[in-house]
């Protein structure tokens, strides 16, 4: 039970660290240590005989992206040395985060509680995205202001961006079990309230990648589940954009703006990322092993002496920049293996297995919206904003290596017994009398219904 508990509040702190204030009344017990201590404390009671033996589907990409941020690491502060404690500091926070992964896949816990733990998280990014719906309702809805975005429990407004990519990224979920669940409609009516909450999350934001990422998902799910019904949702759902609050529409209108003689430009905010970008590739060019972890914003005013001191806006080019070509490689062989883990649901689900299908589906939608959520913004680095995503991940492998075992352990049905068995199952005394003709090699059969497999 205190392994449970511990797991469980975990998740439920992860993205909320932020309002833990403790840190003066208990010297050295910070909200980062109280979770690391919570996570020590999970593999010390897990139970490692019920952890799957074979090495995780993350493990390889996620030592040499760990590998490539220590040589970025050194590189730092052997050529451009600042603080050292700082720099370190930097790493282990780039480096903890995903370690949450091996403690959640490693848990030992049983598939029912597995099964909790998945929906815990869910209702954890709901309750965040409730939070940030609660500070919209103060919002004037009829003109958009920079000063009136809201970030949920992951900061103030500069964080909006990382907040919209987070419920972005969990929105899926819930969806996939609207869409593709069967049974239990207490459940899908909970999943379709948590899809509202999360939505209306991602337009209290203002996060035009978020906008951008919650449709795409959106349109793909519901064309895996229909190619008519997304037809017919689209044709009511386009004419209804005109419904959406006028500061909603402003921020999306305000991607292309027009100059004194009517051409058209893109405002300040996407110009500015491309103005970015192209500084890191000739950053990337005359340091072909990187600047170094931390060194970015140090380097960028030597390439774009119009933003200085700024981030990447891209999680892809930051790790060209400070880590090379070889923390590239790793992103992209983390995303191709993230992917590879998703397909794990599929092998595993049966047909009639409704829940695994949908957790397969929102899983890789989960996926895709972090892979897109770091094509304008770096939340691969923000241990708030991908905490509970590498729990997830770990929970799904452990949750596809329960289910795997459920499969293998089970009894075959009885059309796929050889012609053999069956017989000598149905007639004992003529299995007894010509055993080499109609017995079994194996123990008795025991009749069951059909279309329906015996408990493992």
């Amino acid at each position: 039970m205190l392994l449970r508990l511990t797991l469980a509040l975990a998740i439920v702190l992860m993205p909320n660290l932020l309002y833990l204030k403790f840190g003066a009344a208990i010297p050295g017990l910070n909200p980062a240590n109280l979770l690391l201590l919570l996570l020590v404390g999970a593999l010390l009671l897990s139970d490692r005989r019920q952890a799957p033996i074979a090495p995780g589907v993350m493990t390889p990409p996620l030592l040499l992206w760990v590998g490539a941020l220590t040589i970025g690491f050194v590189i730092s502060i052997t050529t451009s040395p600042m603080s050292f404690v700082e720099d370190l500091t930097y790493l282990k926070n780039l480096v903890f985060f995903p370690l949450l992964y091996f403690v959640y896949r490693r848990c030992g816990l049983d598939l029912r509680w597995t099964r909790r733990l998945i929906y815990l998280s869910m209702a954890v990014a709901v309750v965040a995205g409730l939070d940030a719906a609660i500070d919209a309702a103060s919002f004037d809805i009829n003109q958009y202001s920079d000063a009136q975005r809201s970030a949920g429990p992951f900061g103030g407004v500069n964080a909006s961006n990382r907040a919209g990519v987070f419920y972005a990224m969990f929105l899926p979920l819930p969806l996939a079990v609207v869409l593709f669940g069967r049974g239990r409609p207490w459940l899908r009516l909970a999943a379709l309230l948590g899809c509202a909450i999360l939505a209306i999350a991602i337009m209290a934001t203002f996060s035009r990648q978020a906008y951008l990422i919650a449709m795409v998902i959106f349109a793909l799910l519901l064309l895996r589940r229909s190619v008519l019904l997304a037809a017919m949702l689209a044709l009511v759902m386009i004419p209804s954009i005109a419904l959406l609050p006028d500061a909603v529409n402003e921020r999306i209108s305000a991607t292309q703006q027009y100059d004194a003689v009517g051409a058209v430009q893109l405002d300040s905010s996407t110009a500015s990322r491309f103005e970015i970008w192209s500084g890191a590739w000739k950053m990337w060019q005359d340091h072909p092993a990187g600047v170094g972890i931390n060194r970015f914003p140090h380097y960028l005013g030597d390439y774009s002496h119009t933003y200085e001191s700024r981030d990447a806006h891209n999680a892809f080019v930051l790790m060209l920049a400070e880590c090379g070509v070889l923390g590239v490689i790793a992103m992209l062989w983390l995303l191709w293996r993230l992917l590879k883990l998703g397909l794990t649901l599929r092998e595993v689900a049966l047909p009639d297995d409704h829940e695994t299908r949908a957790l397969y589906l929102g899983f890789l939608g989960a996926i895709l919206a972090m892979a897109l959520g770091n094509v304008y913004g770096t939340p691969f680095f923000d241990g708030l904003v991908m905490g509970n995503f590498w729990a997830l991940c770990g929970l799904v492998e452990h949750y596809a290596a329960l289910k795997l075992e459920a499969v293998q352990g089970a009894p075959p049905a009885e059309d796929e017994l050889p012609e053999r068995q069956a017989i000598g199952a149905c007639f004992p005394l003529s299995a007894r009398a010509m055993p080499g003709r109609y017995a079994s090699d194996g123990p008795p059969v025991e009749p069951r219904l059909p279309g329906r497999r015996a408990p493992p």
